[in-house]
C-alpha cells in the first residue's frame, strides 16, 4: 500500500483486521530502504508497539515461500529472541 506520509498508511488497521501484513525492501540499493531502516521508519511514522513489530516479523515468514521447516524454525528463533529480550 503505497502512501505519500507513513502517517496515512492504513497498517494499523490492516493487522487489527489479521491481515498477514509485512514489512519489506523492494531493490533497497535503487530505493534506498533497508529492512532495517523500513522498520525503524514504519515504527516512527506509525507509532508501533513491540507487538505489532513481533507480528509483522511473524508475517515476514508465515507469508513467505520457505519450506514449513524452515517457517517453523525461524518462528521459534523469533519467539526465543524476543523472549530473551522482554
Amino acid at each position: 500500500c503505497v502512501v505519500g506520509d507513513l502517517a496515512e498508511h492504513p497498517l494499523d488497521r490492516m493487522l487489527a483486521l489479521g491481515l498477514r501484513a509485512t514489512i519489506n525492501s523492494d531493490d533497497p540499493a535503487y530505493f534506498g530502504g533497508y529492512i532495517g531502516d523500513n522498520y525503524r521508519a514504519v515504527t516512527a511514522g506509525r507509532g508501533l508497539d513491540r507487538a505489532a513489530l513481533v507480528t509483522l516479523a511473524r508475517n515476514s515468514f508465515t507469508g513467505s515461500f520457505l519450506p514449513d521447516g524452515a517457517v517453523a524454525a525461524n518462528l521459534d528463533r523469533l519467539d526465543r529472541y524476543v523472549a530473551a529480550h522482554a
